[in-house]
Formats: C-alpha cells, structure tokens, sequence
C-alpha cells in the first residue's frame, strides 16, 4: 500500500496589470482529508489505497481581445511531488490545448496564444495532468478547469433592420404607437454595462419620440394632417453601456406615414356654372362636367352628385364619373326652345364614405347653381300622332280621299310644309297625296283579297329647307266587300255504285269563299232548278256550311250511263248575296257487297268475266316490256352494220391487201394498172376514188409533167406532197405506190410484166455479152428456140 501527498496547486493570471483570481469555494474543498478506497486488484490481487488528490480548482479567467505584445498568462500548474529536478512532465489538453493555450511542460505555466473573442466562444474545458518522465506514470490524476472569457465592450448595438417603415391615420393623438424597433448587443450583458441599449431621437421631433428602453416610437404632436405633410423620416439611436459617455452606438431609419381619413369634406371651386344646349340634343347628350375638390384621397374622396332642386329637375340629370369623380350633366328629356330657354339647377356633391369621429367639424357635401340655356335649331316637321291606321272599302272609287294626315314646323318661323309619298313604300302607286294638306286619296281600284293592308310611309318637308324633312307610317287595312262567290273547297272524285238504293249518301261537299264577313261565313246548297225535278240525286244542307249527295232510286248501270253531271248552286248570306253554280261529276262504278269500288270503266264489261284488274295491268306491262325489246334490237343491228372501207374488190391502188393464196405471176395483173405504173402520164388523168363514196365531186387539178430529165426522188417527193394536200385523201393511213422508174436507163426496162403489151419474140442474145453474172439469165431466154422444138 502506497500514501500519496496532497498537491498544493498555485494560479497567477494577469492581463493589463490587473490579476483576476477565482478562489475555490468551500464547497469544492469539502473533500481535503484523505479518503481511503480499498479494493482487490484483479491482476495481482493487492489492497490499493488511494489518497485525495493534491490540486483542485474551478476556473481560470481571461480578458477578450487582448492586444499586448506577448502572450498573454492565464496561470500555472504546480503539484508537491515536483522537486524541481525536471523529473515531472505537465500535460494539457481538451478545447484550444495546443493551438490557442500552450502549457510549459517543464514549469507547468499556461499562456494564451491567440486574441480571443468572447462573441465567438465564452469559455474553454481543459484537462491537465503531471506524468514522470522516467515511468511515464501519472504523479497525480487528470483534472478538468475551465477557463472563461471576461467581456469588454466591443461591439456596438445594432439594430434587427437597416431601414423601417410605418403608417399612422392622420389626426392620431399624442402618445399613439406607431413602432417598435430593437437593436441588440453581442457583447455579455451578465458583466457590465456593454449589453445595456438605451435608444434616443436623433431626426423627427417634435413630432415623434421613443421610449428609451422598450424603443416603442409614438406621435408628440396632436391632430397632424396628411394634407399638410404625408411623410416622416425619423433617425432612432441605440447606445450600450447604458447611454453613458464612451458607450458604443448604432442607428437607424423609420420612414412614417401619415394615412388618409375622411377629415375634408367637398368644395366646389366656383358657385355658378353656365352651359348651353341646342334643342335638337337628344336624351343622354352630355352638356358639361362640374367637380368637387376634396383633398382627402382613396374612398375617403368620392363623390355623389345629385340635383337637389331646380326648375331643370325634370329634363336634366347628373351622373358621377367614378374615375375623376366629376359630375357629368346630361339631357333627360327632348327640349324645346318655343317652350323654354332656360334652366336652373341645383347641383349637391357629397361624401360618399363619410367619418363619424369628423362630423363634427361640419357637413361632409356642397351645393352650387348650375344654368343652363336652350339654343334655337331649324327643327324638322312634327306630326300630330307617332303613327295613322286608316280604313278603306275595297270598292272604294278611284280618287276617293281616305283620310290625311297633320305636320307643323315647330320653330317660331312656323314654314310651309309639303307632303308627299315615299314610293319605296308604295311601289304600284296605288295611293297618292295632296302635297298642300296631305290628303290621302286611291289612284288604283283595291282588292282586299289580294293585299289586305297596305303600309305606306308619308314624307312631310319644309318648303324653305328641303333638308329639314319627317316620316310617318301611315297603316291603311282594306275592308271586305262581298265580291266574291262561294265555290268548292275541293275538286271532288264522286262515283255511286251500281247497287246503290235511294237514300244513300255518296259524297259530302263543303265550300269556300275569299271574302271575309264579319259575322263569319254561312253557305247554302241548292241543285239547279231544270235539274232539281227529274234527278236522280239529291242535296241535302247540313247547316254547317256543308251538304250531302244523295241517291234517289235504286240501282244504276254503266252500260246505259256511266257518268252523272250534277249542277249545284252556291250562296252566301253577305250583302249583295253572291252565288255560283259547280258541276258535280257522278261516275258508276261496279262495287262489291261492302259497297268498295272496284271499276268505274266502261270497257271492263267487255272483257271475260274472269279477267281481273291485276290481270290487265300484267298483260299491258308485258306488251310494253315486249316493244322496249323490239326498240333496243332495232337500234343496236342499226350500230353493227357501218360503211365498207372498200367498195370495190379492185380498188387495191392505195391499200394493201393480204391474200393467202399464191399469185399468178404475169398473168396476174387485175390488181394493178400496168399503164399507170410504165406511163406515168397515166396519173394525171382525172380519176375518181374508189375506196370511199365520193360526197362532192372535185375538181382534179392539173399538174405540170415530171417525167422528162428529173429524178426518181424528186419525183417521189412532189407526188407524196400532193397525196398530203390532196382534199380527198381518206382520214386513215394508206400505202401509195409509186412504180416509176425514171429515163436514161442503159439496159431499158427489165420487167415482165409488159411482155403482154410486146408483139413478136424479144431478141435476148445480148444477155451472153453481159458477163458471168447473166449467163443464167441469158439460158433462160437464150434457149427459147430449142424449146420450141
């Protein structure tokens, strides 16, 4: 077991010749006697006895910011086991060990190699502890100290913003908070004056103050007007150690302004204002603008015009423009300067947003006189009525006046006035006018049954200004005369059946009638008086303007008298009573048992009695399918049979034809003309062509001899130019033939073929003389004496 003694521990720490020194507290010392633990070592198994330590402490202090030209001590580390032979080594470490505290290992002295900032770090956690050199033993255990930042006052209050804004109502009272600003200090408000901010006015009295410890900015003045002033600049300060002498400072601006309230009511620049107007002006012209100048602005500035009074009330009014809030005065009815030439109002502008904390400091609107003054215009003509309706007989006589129609000219002067007829209206010129009184009166005759109202348009226009004219609609109904005669309502198919028995009812008739009564039509049905008695049918009123025909015997037959023709006599009860006779025509018709038609032809009763209508109608329809057969047959055996290319089997001169047979040689000249083909004077004979018919007859024209001294091709030539201006030449291709051969040939014509034209045997002797090339030749017709031997 080993004792070990306690540690006597010594700190010096000066700084601009001023020590501080924390002592250890009572409580930190309460541990001094030794306290012994004994414990069974796990390797060796011994009792270890451990004695309290011999160095304790809390803290070291150090000033911020030093600026001395050495290092600055922060204090020493000593332990009673240091003899001083060098023998113990200090060691330090933990927060700035090494960079920003360094620690003589030998001495155990602690200094502070850097300028340390309290802002940027307060305080520092170190651990130290001694350790020989020999062993490399811990003398004594590690010990943790702290060493603190002491504060100087180095950094000035700022303020959370550079520049503030604010508003306040105009006329606030004093005291009335507008903002607060803060500024804040970085340096230890624990120790010392340097945190404490005190903030005073530097730019803004009298109109404003702040509170010098909570920096709230309030009004110092009453009743401030924003017409007056709208805007305040105020320079707030804020000063550490507490707003003495050598404190720091920072300041800042606040930019106030004063809002609008509703504190100015609405005055009229001037008290009368004149306008003029021409009568002529129509309801809704403006006249004028008149405005109220307020000098509040946003809501608390419009305006509200009204007429409040005034013999003008009734044909003027006032509108507010809400953009420039003027008064706008405009026509509300038609003026008339015969009738007046002045007017007077009463204009009244108010508030429309009105501040009751204000009212007392009067009304909140303003009233001024507003005249205005009718000036005279060459008007044009004024009808008596907005429109005329006039009423006509239609048998009215041409020249007949129906009715007139009033214009005046409304001006003093009182001009005469003509009138006339606007003919875009009255087309057919049916109407005319007087152009001095404007009497209406017919220059054609009417029919209500063709236009039933006519709709005119009257023309009334100054004689002095021609320019200054008016229209009416003039609305002209024609009345219904009884002109016309009932008729019938239909064109009736009646038939009565061979069967039928007397009282029987075949048809119903209703009729017509283009007039237009005002009680409504009423129709009467009556037969022809010289058929009434001996017919054999008979009509019946129904008394709702239609009848009944009916049979009067039993029985009808088609073979004595297929067709009845029935007179019926129409009329009306309007005055004068018109009639009309309509033809009823009755066929008989053969019916079955349930009284159907089914014919009414007289020729059905010659046929079988068995034949029906379907059978008929199939019989016709085959006889027309049968003749369509016939028609399209006809037509196409008229395409296939066309006009032969070739009339005549001769006529080969311009075509080629192909035979399948084998030629006669010589002997086989029907297919050519041997004259034409050796004598070409031949060719300019007049022949006609034989490989179409010839519509017109030509005339052939003469052409000048080629045959004398020229050349084959040259001949060619001119023939084929000829065959191409040749107006009869065929419109299809052709083969022309051209044989001639041309004068000056030494060995003559070598052809066959006009040994026919040759009289007696030919000498071909001098064929031997030719050479080896015709000695062929020359056997051929050498020979010709042995072969006739």
């Amino acid at each position: 077991m080993r004792t070990y003694s306690f540690l006597t521990v010594l700190l010096w720490s000066c700084m601009f010749h001023v020590i501080h020194m924390m002592p250890s507290q009572k409580s930190t010392n309460k541990h001094s006697h030794g306290e012994r633990i004994t414990k069974l070592s796990e390797n060796d198994g011994k009792t270890l006895h451990r004695t309290k330590r011999g160095w304790m402490w809390n803290q070291f202090f150090l000033l911020e910011e030093y600026t001395g030209p050495d290092t600055q001590y922060v204090g020493k580390l000593h332990t009673d086991q240091d003899k001083g032979d060098g023998n113990l080594k200090y060691i330090l470490t933990g927060d700035g060990a090494g960079s920003l505290f360094i620690i003589d290992e030998n001495t155990g002295d602690i200094h502070a190699a850097k300028k340390l900032d309290r802002e940027e770090k307060s305080l520092y956690v170190l651990r130290a502890k001694a350790i020989d050199r020999k062993t490399g033993r811990q003398v004594e255990p590690e010990s943790e100290f702290i060493i603190k930042i002491h504060d100087i006052n180095d950094n000035e209050p700022k303020f959370t913003k550079d520049m503030y804004t604010a508003s306040i109502p105009e006329m606030s009272g004093v005291g009335t908070s507008v903002i607060q600003v803060t500024a804040t200090d970085a340096d230890d408000a624990n120790y010392g004056n340097s945190a404490k901010v005190v903030y005073s006015i530097l730019q803004g009295q009298p109109y404003f103050s702040v509170d010098p410890e909570t920096g709230i900015i309030k009004t110092a003045l009453p009743d401030m007007s924003r017409e007056n002033r709208e805007q305040y600049q105020v320079v707030i300060q804020a000063k550490d150690m507490g707003g003495q002498m050598g404190g720091l400072s920072g300041t800042t601006t606040v930019n106030i302004t004063l809002t609008d309230v509703n504190d100015n009511p609405p005055r009229f620049p001037q008290s009368t204002y004149q306008f003029s107007s021409p009568e002529s002006a129509p309801p809704g012209t403006p006249l004028g603008r008149i405005k109220a100048n307020d000098p509040d602005v946003g809501e608390n500035a419009e305006i509200e015009y009204s007429i409040s009074s005034g013999d003008g009330s009734d044909m003027f009014d006032i509108i507010t423009d809400k953009n420039t809030q003027e008064g706008i005065i405009t026509v509300k009815k038609h003026l008339d300067f015969e009738n007046k030439v002045l007017y007077t109002l009463r204009v009244e502008a108010t508030n429309t947003h009105p501040d009751p904390r204000f009212l007392q400091l009067g009304p909140f609107k303003d009233t001024a006189l507003v005249k205005i003054s009718i000036e005279d215009i060459d008007e044009p003509p004024v009808f008596s009525r907005p429109w005329y309706l006039i009423e006509v007989d239609e048998d009215a006589n041409e020249g007949s006046i129906i009715g007139q129609v009033v214009a005046q000219d409304p001006d003093i002067a009182k001009n005469a006035i003509k009138y006339s007829v606007d003919r875009h209206t009255d087309l057919d010129r049916i109407f005319n006018i007087y152009s001095g009184n404007g009497s209406l009166f017919i220059s054609k005759p009417l029919d209500r049954e063709e236009t039933p109202w006519h709709n005119i348009t009257v023309i009334a226009t100054e004689i002095n200004n021609p320019k200054q004219s008016s229209q009416i609609p003039v609305f002209i109904r024609i009345l219904d005369i009884n002109d016309h005669a009932p008729e019938f309502a239909n064109y009736y198919e009646t038939f009565v059946c061979e069967n039928a028995k007397a009282g029987q009812l075949i048809q119903t008739i209703s009729a017509i009638d283009k007039d237009q009564p005002p009680r409504g039509h009423r129709f009467f049905f009556e037969l022809a008086p010289e058929f009434a008695a001996h017919s054999n049918f008979s009509i019946v009123d129904n008394k709702d303007n239609t009848a009944g025909i009916m049979t009067r015997r039993n029985g009808y037959s088609r073979s004595k008298m297929s067709t009845y023709l029935l007179p019926i006599i129409i009329f009306d009860n309007d005055y004068p009573i018109q009639s009309s006779t309509g033809t009823l025509t009755i066929r008989v018709c053969a019916c079955d048992s349930q009284g159907n038609m089914q014919s009414c032809n007289a020729e059905a009763l010659l046929l079988p009695a068995g034949l029906s209508t379907g059978a008929l109608v199939a019989i016709l329809l085959c006889i027309i399918i049968l003749l369509v057969l016939v028609v399209l047959f006809t037509a196409l055996k008229r395409q296939r049979k066309k006009e032969p290319l070739i009339i005549s089997k001769d006529d080969v001169r311009d075509n080629i034809v192909t035979y399948n047979d084998e030629g006669g040689g010589e002997e086989d000249t029907q297919a050519f003309d041997i004259g034409t083909l050796r004598n070409p004077e031949a060719r300019e004979e007049s022949k006609m062509r034989r490989d179409v018919i010839p519509e017109t007859i030509f005339q052939i024209r003469r052409t000048a001899p080629l045959w004398e001294n020229i050349d084959v091709q040259d001949f060619i030539h001119r023939r084929l130019k000829e065959n191409d201006l040749d107006p009869a030449a065929p419109p299809y291709d052709s083969l022309a033939t051209y044989a001639y051969e041309g004068n000056d040939s030494l060995a003559n014509s070598l052809s066959s073929l006009e040994s026919l034209t040759t009289e007696g045997n030919q000498d071909y002797d001098y064929l031997s003389d030719w050479g080896p090339r015709f000695k062929k030749l020359a056997d051929m017709y050498g020979g010709e004496d042995s072969d006739r031997d």
